[in-house]
């Protein structure tokens, strides 16, 4: 097909974001007779699933701290069950297993979530705790465990299946995905300071009415073309203003794979486990030689994964210390020259598992040596926005929240057709100014 010189409506990125704004975008022009998919057109300079959705862990959750972050993954958590099948979701459940430290923090997950009709179970006391989880597997043996909140719904998806499937039906409304195409700036509407006419690429100029960014960790980029602020100013919790305040920082995340059977991991009834989250402050231990790997809090989270051929799962992220205009996203993730799982990390991951599972002692020879992680692109408080910019610019900045999110695109959708959102409102980027923060947990974790 000849390139494109013009759409109605450009998504950048081939993503989970992108490609679910672009289905929901379609049937949502489709139902209000506005248009339909042909009027879509979603670029990516790499491919299908190419950035961080294609390598995710891809845990589904609702273990959140914040109410708004609570109600908008229960509804994204509806979208991964109402086709199942096609997204390769499956429905095994979460676990936030927890040391005292978090235990009131994560009693208040649960009330809300039994606010909102999001169904678990939540289980108090050190011998409760342990009795609940050996009648789950019979050889647990964490240590300092006081709280457990059992999601019953939630659980993972095939991380690219899910992408190709969004794309698929995107193709199927009439979305046209034209790969292997790199943005290379915005160009603005003439006597307008703000609307946005078009994209140059690296294979000509495209004219649209309106642009979605759905890039993940390259937001960046993207926030720098449509020339928003690079610093925010933050009304703290003394409510004072605290100015130039970083717009973006990375993160490193710690991801890996125990090259074992997945079968070998399941439960007491040889089901399939729920997917297993433990933060503890519990002294950690190496596998290998007994050595002390840390005393202060750490967590991880791992479950059998057919797609990743053995036991995945990650640890806690590390800030990246290179300055935030000079980190070099690409190449992303086991490309990465720079930016993939250290071997730290694998020494305390498979430690931690062997902590927490007595399955896993020993196993430090079977961890995966190929490369692995990648980087996630931050806010200041390290939750998402979504906004419309410049008029017809919609940011989706989701903070590395991103692969569970599937909902946010529908919503998105919605919003670019002029009808807000009662979700996506708490996370404007107007927020940090007026102080209205999202409250921030006890967890190890910065998107907890």
């Amino acid at each position: 097909m000849a390139f494109p010189n013009s759409s109605p409506y450009v998504i950048i990125g081939a993503g989970i974001h992108g490609l679910s704004t672009a289905y929901h975008l379609a049937l949502a022009l489709k139902k209000a007779r506005k248009g339909s998919g042909t009027d879509i057109l979603v670029i990516d300079k790499s491919g299908i699933a190419a950035g961080a959705s294609g390598i995710a862990c891809g845990v589904v959750r609702n273990n959140y701290f914040q109410p708004a972050m609570r109600e908008l993954m229960a509804h994204s958590v509806s979208v991964w069950e109402s086709d199942a099948e096609a997204y390769q979701y499956n429905p095994v459940g979460y676990m936030q297993i927890s040391s005292e430290s978090m235990h009131e923090d994560v009693r208040s997950i649960y009330e809300q979530q039994k606010a909102i009709g999001y169904t678990s179970v939540f289980v108090e006391g050190k011998a409760e705790c342990d009795a609940y989880m050996k009648d789950l597997f019979s050889d647990w043996q964490a240590k300092n465990i006081t709280s457990v909140l059992h999601e019953k719904k939630g659980g993972y998806a095939h991380n690219a299946a899910a992408i190709y499937a969004l794309a698929k039906k995107a193709e199927g409304e009439g979305v046209r995905i034209l790969t292997g195409v790199t943005v290379t700036g915005m160009s603005f509407a003439s006597g307008s300071s703000s609307a946005v006419a078009g994209i140059d690429t690296d294979q000509g100029h495209i004219e649209c009415d309106y642009l979605v960014v759905g890039a993940g960790p390259w937001v960046r980029d993207f926030w720098r073309m449509a020339e928003l602020p690079q610093t925010v100013m933050v009304k703290g919790n003394d409510g004072q203003l605290h100015g130039n305040i970083p717009m973006w920082r990375f993160w490193q995340l710690e991801e890996g794979v125990l090259g074992v059977d997945p079968n070998t991991f399941r439960t007491n009834d040889s089901k399939m486990p729920p997917v297993i989250h433990v933060d503890t402050d519990a002294p950690l231990y190496s596998t290998v030689d007994g050595s002390l790997i840390t005393d202060k809090m750490w967590g991880i989270y791992y479950k059998p994964d057919f797609n990743f051929g053995g036991v995945q799962g990650g640890a806690m992220p590390y800030m990246v210390e290179t300055p935030v205009d000079a980190v070099q996203i690409d190449p992303y993730g086991p490309s990465s020259p720079e930016f993939i799982a250290s071997k730290e990390f694998a020494h305390m991951w498979v430690s931690a598992l062997a902590h927490c599972n007595k399955r896993f002692e020993g196993t430090m020879d079977k961890f995966h040596r190929e490369p692995s992680g990648g980087i996630g692109c931050f806010t200041p408080d390290s939750f998402p926005i979504f906004e419309a910019f410049r008029e017809n610019v919609y940011m989706i900045a989701d903070s590395n929240h991103g692969y569970k999110m599937i909902g946010v695109g529908a919503l998105v959708a919605e919003e670019v057709l002029g009808h807000e959102s009662r979700l996506l409102k708490p996370f404007r980027l107007g927020r940090y100014e007026k102080g209205e923060l999202h409250p921030t947990s006890n967890s190890p974790y910065p998107w907890s």
